[in-house]
């Protein structure tokens, strides 16, 4: 296998974050090496619940804000790069990790991991059977592996 190209660009604007955009990348290079991706180019943003919203809206027909919107374009071979942007809310996921009841930085690297994982190309259903997911069940894996080798 050749060498892994990864561009990975973080833009957290003027926001605090609990993770640091160094964290943020190297917690993606990490999903993309666990799910074998050898080539990518990805951007995560984080933008406010009012812009996630116009996203979900305008791309998804959905409602009101959400924790992360991934858009990823399709590879036409396998080894093509891997394109996608991932949109994050901080202050969405704030409220999920105090409902929760998890360390906000915890929440948010779930999130980053989950958005990954969606331009990756995984899926999981809408509503209950969501954390019940062969999806959800890989981010849970691949958050808990990169805490324990110090990734965030």
């Amino acid at each position: 296998m050749q060498k892994a190209e990864r561009g990975i660009d973080v833009d957290a604007g003027r926001r605090r974050l609990s993770l640091a955009a160094r964290s943020v990348r190297d917690l993606a290079g990490f999903v993309l090496r666990r799910e074998r991706v050898s080539s990518a180019m990805l951007s995560i943003a984080f933008v406010s619940r009012r812009t996630i919203a116009s996203l979900n809206r305008e791309h998804l027909g959905h409602e009101g804000d959400t924790d992360v919107i991934t858009f990823a374009l399709g590879r036409s071979t396998p080894s093509a790069p891997l394109v996608g942007d991932i949109y994050v809310a901080p202050d969405v996921v704030r409220a999920q990790a105090k409902r929760w009841r998890v360390p906000v930085r915890e929440e948010l690297a779930r999130v980053v991991v989950h958005g990954v994982l969606h331009a990756v190309g995984h899926d999981h259903p809408q509503g209950d059977g969501r954390e019940r997911s062969m999806m959800w069940k890989r981010q849970e894996r691949w958050l808990a592996a990169a805490r324990a080798e110090g990734v965030w």
